[in-house]
């Protein structure tokens, strides 16, 4: 399925998410997923928004739970939106912190990785996040949309802005 195949202006995703990005220096922390959508694979901290909560205060409340860590200054880096016949339709909110406090901690639901931000582990990622997650560590926002089939990517459209 191609991204131009889907009627985005009536589409409704079927989950609201986050995703949170700490950038320390030349680093990125990114967990290693051990359940859920996702699991076995390098993401960053993130989950479902939960009723009555905003997308900043879902990214901090799951960065928190997967990590022990309070992300600190943090900027909205753009959206991204999810089609597949096979997951959720998922429209996700994308952040960037430049500090945290706490120290990062192992828990059931993820390992804390530092990663160089240019050399970061797409080959066990997500294959949208190539796409895009170099850029927003760099200062850039993004707006994806993304069609998938069984975890693989089947199209894109990518526009970058500041």
């Amino acid at each position: 399925m191609k991204v131009s195949d889907v009627d985005w202006k009536s589409w409704e995703p079927e989950e609201l998410s986050t995703i949170m990005f700490v950038v320390e220096e030349s680093r990125v922390l990114l967990i290693h997923k051990k359940r859920g959508l996702g699991a076995g694979k390098i993401n960053g901290p993130g989950g479902k928004i939960e009723k009555g909560e905003t997308p900043i205060q879902c990214a901090v409340r799951e960065t928190n739970e997967e990590l022990h860590i309070n992300p600190l200054n943090i900027r909205a880096a753009g959206e991204l939106f999810f089609q597949a016949e096979d997951m959720p339709k998922i429209h996700g909110f994308v952040f960037v912190a430049s500090g945290f406090e706490g120290t990062p901690t192992e828990t059931d639901e993820a390992i804390p990785e530092w990663f160089e931000i240019d050399n970061l582990p797409f080959s066990r990622m997500w294959d949208d996040d190539r796409l895009w997650l170099g850029e927003i560590l760099r200062g850039q926002s993004v707006k994806g949309w993304f069609t998938f089939e069984e975890e693989k990517l089947l199209d894109y459209s990518v526009e970058f802005y500041n």
